[in-house]
């Protein structure tokens, strides 16, 4: 029996099955996730045996530009791993197409190109990498864009299947309890942080953004409750939290040495955001896919690019404490301008097809 033939392990299973592309889709994530923890670990620990490589030379012993260099050169190896499945599998429709068997299947080769392109970074001259480090803060920042875009989608779908005919009896108190609880959840967030990071009246620019953050929610659901865009509360609700979370996890980005954020450092937070895209779990026949491929790899290359954002704070040339991740002032301006990217995105999505009545914006 075939089953009986793939029970020795579980890669011979994938093998009896054939190329499952569901299944690669966590298997590339758990490559991406293997560099992340190198980066991190060759960013803290590992400055003693970098400097035995000549290429390396330039930063003159000194740990912290031999911890962002490494970095650097870990996000390059990945995003040239993910950039070549990028170029290999752009354009695949099909199952019947042989890049998709290369997508979905074939690991030995491509864990031997994830380990080649893994080492070879590190031999490359520090100027190369340099001007990687460049690229990267362009290539994050489309991270960012494609994230935000991806949310202000989810929040729609979401919205659309509740509100459908189908649905909207039995979600009558789910779009009632869930726009209430965002909403209180975004009250309580203002309020902690005034409490928190205000301590004292000079902290201009973090009332500032608290204060902003609080007009940007309050014209969000005015536009969003006006009758002839009536987009309900659901989604402003959404948008509204995650305007929050945004102001919060920029301040909590500030540098060590700021003083008006009372609260304790967090070392290891949560700043991992899902770039498994996805559409449907089902084709809609047997022949289609269940992803794109291409955009797929695409989002994995600029997440390379946005996690050596992360490690060095945005800043190719910072000080980074060990165990803490995206801190600093460029980190902060980077959430910031997102956070204001979000309302106004999401701003345009309510008033522009008022706006340009011609346009169909129904996509």
């Amino acid at each position: 029996m075939p089953s009986d033939e793939c029970t020795a392990s579980s890669c011979i299973c994938l093998s009896c099955q054939g190329p499952n592309p569901m299944i690669a889709r966590y298997i590339y994530g758990i490559l991406f996730l293997l560099t992340n923890i190198l980066a991190w670990t060759t960013r803290d620990y590992s400055q003693r045996a970098l400097t035995d490589l000549h290429h390396l030379k330039r930063c003159e012993d000194d740990a912290n530009c031999l911890g962002s260099e490494s970095v650097l050169r870990l996000s390059f190896g990945c995003f040239m791993f993910f950039f070549v499945m990028f170029m290999t599998t752009v354009g695949t429709s099909r199952k019947d197409d042989p890049r998709d068997r290369w997508h979905s299947g074939w690991w030995p080769v491509k864990s031997i190109l994830w380990i080649t392109f893994t080492i070879v970074p590190f031999f490359l001259p520090s100027v190369v990498i340099q001007l990687y480090g460049e690229i990267a803060r362009f290539g994050a920042g489309i991270f960012l864009l494609v994230q935000l875009l991806s949310i202000i989608n989810f929040v729609y779908l979401w919205n659309e299947s509740w509100m459908s005919p189908e649905h909207e009896r039995q979600c009558y108190i789910p779009l009632v309890v869930v726009p209430m609880t965002c909403y209180i959840l975004t009250f309580i967030g203002l309020v902690l942080m005034y409490v928190w990071f205000t301590p004292h009246v000079t902290c201009r620019l973090n009332i500032f953004f608290i204060t902003w953050t609080m007009i940007l929610v309050i014209v969000m659901t005015i536009i969003s409750l006006h009758a002839k865009v009536n987009a309900g509360l659901l989604t402003s609700g959404v948008m509204s939290l995650y305007l929050i979370f945004l102001c919060w996890s920029a301040i909590m980005s500030e540098p060590l040495s700021a003083s008006c954020n009372t609260r304790e450092r967090q070392t290891g937070k949560a700043d991992w955001l899902t770039i498994i895209f996805k559409k449907k779990d089902e084709s809609k026949d047997d022949g289609s896919l269940p992803y794109s491929y291409g955009f797929f790899h695409f989002v994995f290359a600029l997440g390379a690019m946005y996690l050596a954002m992360l490690f060095v704070g945005w800043n190719l040339h910072q000080t980074m404490h060990k165990w803490s991740i995206d801190i600093g002032w460029a980190s902060v301006w980077v959430k910031i301008v997102n956070q204001w990217l979000a309302a106004i995105i999401y701003g345009w999505t309510m008033i522009g097809p008022f706006v340009l009545k011609n346009r169909d914006f129904s996509s």
